[in-house]
C-alpha cells in the first residue's frame, strides 16, 4: 500500500534571471526552477516561511511531494538541491525533479512493530529495543509503501530482528548492502540487576578462601 504524499504548493514564477529572483525573495518567496521528466524546466516560487517549515521537519531532500501549481496536473517531485544564504544560513533557490511512476528513488520509509501481545519475551517482561524507527529503501516512485512492518509474534527475550527478516514490498531493497538490525527483544532491567547481584555474590564467595588463607599467613 503506498503512503500519503505530503503536498508542495508552489506558484509560477515570472520572468527568470538574478533580478527576477532578488525579486521573488523580497515578496517573500524562495525562487526555484522544476525540472526533468518530458516537460521543459519551469521557474517556480514557494512562500519562505513554507519552506522553512519542511527544512525544520527534517528528511526534506529523500521526501517525495506531490507539486502542486494551480491550473496545472499534479506531479512527483523531489528536491534535488537547496541552496542557502552563506552566512545566515536560509533557503534561498530550491531545485526540484519531476519523477515519472516507474522512476527508482531513495526514501526513508517508517517501521512499525506489531503482535507484541503475541511475544513470549514482550510477556516476560521484556523490553524491545528500537534501534531503527525508519529504514531507507530504494523504491518505485509509483509504488511507495506507507511503512514495513515487523512481526513480533513468537519472539522471545534475545531476539534480534534484522532487515532481512522483514518482507519488504515488491521491488523495495535497501540502501545498506548489509543485514543490519532493526530491533531487539532484552530482558526486563529486574533481571538483569539480579544476574549482576548473582554473579557479584559469586565471586565474592569465590574470593573469601583466598582473603582467609591471606590472612593465616
Amino acid at each position: 500500500m503506498a503512503g500519503q504524499i505530503p503536498d508542495l504548493n508552489v506558484e509560477i514564477r515570472t520572468g527568470t534571471g538574478k533580478g527576477a529572483a532578488r525579486q521573488a525573495r523580497r515578496d517573500g518567496m524562495v525562487p526555484g526552477v522544476v525540472y526533468g521528466g518530458d516537460a521543459e524546466p519551469q521557474a517556480i516560487q514557494v512562500p519562505f516561511n513554507v519552506l522553512l517549515k519542511k527544512l525544520k521537519d527534517g528528511r526534506f531532500l529523500s521526501t517525495l511531494f506531490n507539486l502542486k501549481i494551480e491550473g496545472q496536473e499534479d506531479v512527483r517531485v523531489i528536491c534535488r538541491n537547496v541552496q542557502r544564504h552563506v552566512v545566515k544560513d536560509l533557503p534561498t533557490h530550491l531545485d526540484l525533479l519531476r519523477l515519472k511512476r516507474t522512476s527508482k528513488i531513495k526514501l526513508f520509509i517508517p517501521v512499525e512493530f506489531v503482535n507484541e501481545e503475541e511475544a513470549p519475551g514482550i510477556k516476560k517482561g521484556g523490553v524491545l529495543t528500537v534501534v531503527r524507527n525508519e529504514v531507507e529503501l530504494e523504491v518505485t516512485a509509483g509504488d511507495i509503501p506507507e511503512k514495513i512492518t515487523v512481526d513480533l509474534a513468537g519472539k522471545d527475550v534475545g531476539d534480534t530482528f534484522t532487515i532481512s527478516q522483514v518482507t519488504l514490498p515488491e521491488g523495495a531493497k535497501p540502501t545498506i548492502d548489509r543485514d543490519f538490525v532493526i530491533g531487539n527483544l532484552s530482558a526486563p532491567s529486574s533481571l538483569k540487576s539480579a544476574g549482576d547481584d548473582e554473579d557479584e555474590a559469586e565471586a565474592t564467595e569465590a574470593d573469601a578462601p583466598e582473603a582467609e588463607a591471606a590472612a593465616e599467613a
